[in-house]
C-alpha cells in the first residue's frame, strides 16, 4: 500500500528566499491495490506536487510517504530502482516524455537495458508485444516510429505499456488524458479502469470532476494544498458537505442545459496564510470526511 502521513511541502519564493509558498499542508491519505483514487483540485492546489513527491521528483518538507511499509525520502540507490518498478507515473503531455530523435523501439530498448540486462533478445520481444498489445497497440505499428508520428493516445498507451513492463502496483495518472481528444479519452479512462481490475492502485490527478466521477472509487478535494473533502466517490459527488466542493460541482457544465447560473467560487487569493491553521478532518458519515469551516 502507497501511504502519506501529514505530508507537506514548502517552497522558498521572493527575493533571496524571503517569502515562502505553501504548496500542500498536512495531506493523508492511501492509494490501496485495485482501486483507482481522483485527487481533484483547482489549478495550484497542490496535486501536482502531491505526484511529484509519491515519485521522488521533489521532497516532502514535512511527513512520510511510505511504500509497503518503507519510507520512501529515506530509500538508497538499490531501493530507489526496486521501488520504480513498482510505482510509476504518467504525465499531461505526451510528447514531452520522449526524446524527439529516438525511435520507440530505442526508448523501450533503454528500459530492456536497465531493469532487465540478462533477458534475451527473443524473451524482450514477447515481453514488449504482451505490454503493448494490453493497451490496444500494434507492434508493428509504434516500434519503428519517432514520437511526432504517433498520435497522443497512442503515446499515452505507450506510457502506459512501458509502465505495465516493469510489473507496477502503483500508477500515478497526472492529468493523462486533458491533451487529448474526446473519442481517445475514453479508451484510456477504460484502460486504467481495466488495470484496476488487475489489482493496480491508481492516483489520478485532474481538474475535471466528471473524469473523476467517472473512474474513481475515492476522491479527495483539495483546495490551498489543504484536503477538505475526502471519502467514497458516490459521497462526495452525492452528498458533498464542503462549500467548496458544492462550488466545484455547481461549476459543472450541464448537457442538459445552456448557460445555467452557478454560485460563485469561495473568495481565494492563493495559499493558505503562513499562520493558518489547517483544516481538521471529520467525520461526516461511514468513509466520508470533511474539513471543518
Amino acid at each position: 500500500m502507497l501511504s502519506l502521513e501529514h505530508v507537506s511541502k514548502t517552497y522558498r519564493t521572493g527575493s533571496f528566499g524571503g517569502a515562502v509558498l505553501h504548496a500542500v499542508r498536512d495531506v493523508s491519505f492511501d492509494v490501496r491495490p485495485g482501486e483507482v483514487m481522483s485527487l481533484i483540485g483547482e489549478s495550484g492546489s497542490g496535486k501536482s506536487t502531491i505526484g511529484r513527491m509519491i515519485l521522488r521528483l521533489v521532497a516532502p518538507t514535512a511527513g512520510t510517504i511510505t511504500y509497503q511499509g518503507d519510507d520512501v525520502a529515506a530509500m538508497n540507490r538499490h531501493e530507489v530502482k526496486e521501488y520504480y518498478r513498482r510505482v510509476q507515473g504518467v504525465f499531461q503531455d505526451p510528447f514531452s516524455a520522449y526524446n524527439p530523435i529516438f525511435k520507440i523501439d530505442r526508448v523501450f530498448g533503454m528500459l530492456r537495458t536497465e531493469f532487465f540486462p540478462g533477458t534475451s533478445r527473443e524473451a524482450w520481444s514477447a515481453k514488449l508485444a504482451d505490454a503493448l498489445e494490453s493497451v490496444s497497440l500494434n507492434p508493428r505499428d509504434v516500434l519503428g516510429k519517432f514520437p511526432h508520428q504517433l498520435s497522443g493516445g497512442q503515446l499515452q498507451r505507450l506510457q502506459i505499456a512501458r509502465a505495465l513492463l516493469l510489473d507496477i502496483e502503483h500508477l500515478v495518472a497526472d492529468e493523462i488524458i486533458s491533451m487529448l481528444d474526446a473519442s481517445t479519452r475514453i479508451d484510456v479512462l477504460n484502460l486504467l479502469a481495466d488495470l484496476k481490475e488487475r489489482g493496480l492502485g491508481i492516483l489520478f490527478i485532474t481538474h475535471d470532476l466528471s473524469l473523476g466521477n467517472y473512474i474513481s472509487d475515492t476522491t479527495v478535494i483539495l483546495r490551498h494544498g489543504c484536503i477538505v473533502e475526502m471519502g467514497a466517490t458516490e459521497k462526495v459527488f452525492g452528498d458533498a458537505r464542503h462549500p467548496y466542493t458544492q462550488s466545484l460541482l455547481a461549476s459543472v457544465p450541464q448537457l442538459h442545459s445552456k448557460w445555467a447560473k452557478a454560485e460563485p467560487m469561495p473568495a481565494t487569493n492563493g495559499h493558505l496564510d503562513d499562520d493558518a491553521a489547517v483544516p481538521a478532518l471529520v467525520s461526516v458519515g461511514d468513509d466520508h470526511l470533511v474539513a471543518a469551516h
